[in-house]
């Protein structure tokens, strides 16, 4: 069984005063697509911490919502939970994926400044993927126009944005977009999962 933490949003409550980590199904019905079973990890750092330690996970999986608090986000919690966890897969030689804000969230913490871009909240986006045209979702306001070592991008949209990166061994990669978001999940998704996984 291959085993990947599932980092979550913050969600706030008004009603009954709760700030909540929340995880779309759909995650859960991609990862075992894939061949992978989600491990959701709260936004506690020693929590955190403790689970991808003591747990036998196999991968790390940076999910989407919430802005980065450098950019207006008001999640601090995950922000400092994903950072690290992100410190901790490099000690520890985890593999990770990073889906939209867990892109931005590998680039910020390698020194990569983000821009508020436009047209990039649609159902379909055309991108270029190693060099191919391709289609993919999109709904994010912040993107990166570059990026730096030991990042190399593998995929731009028609307008400059970098929409991946990954690192010369790919066991840190990141992608714009949602793959569990799509209608029938892309074969392509899958393959890099379960490429990055081990699965």
């Amino acid at each position: 069984m291959t085993l990947v933490a599932v980092t979550q949003r913050v969600t706030v409550e008004p009603r009954y005063g709760e700030r909540r980590d929340c995880l779309d199904q759909a995650w859960t019905r991609f990862l075992l697509a894939c061949g992978l079973y989600p491990v959701p990890i709260p936004n506690n750092k020693p929590a955190a911490r403790a689970l991808c330690s003591g747990a036998a996970i196999d991968g790390i999986l940076l999910t989407g919502g919430n802005d980065l608090v450098a950019y207006g986000g008001d999640a601090p919690e995950r922000d400092e939970t994903e950072c690290a966890l992100l410190d901790l897969a490099e000690q520890q030689d985890i593999p990770v994926i990073g889906v939209c804000r867990g892109m931005q969230m590998i680039q910020h913490r390698l020194g990569i400044k983000l821009q508020r871009v436009e047209g990039h909240v649609t159902p379909h986006q055309r991108i270029t993927i190693d060099g191919e045209p391709g289609e993919v979702n999109s709904y994010h306001n912040f993107a990166a126009m570059q990026t730096l070592p030991p990042l190399e991008p593998w995929a731009f949209a028609e307008d400059g944005v970098v929409e991946a990166v990954r690192s010369p061994d790919h066991r840190l990669v990141g992608v714009m977009w949602h793959p569990e978001r799509m209608p029938a999940f892309a074969a392509a998704d899958i393959a890099l999962f379960r490429r990055v996984f081990g699965a």
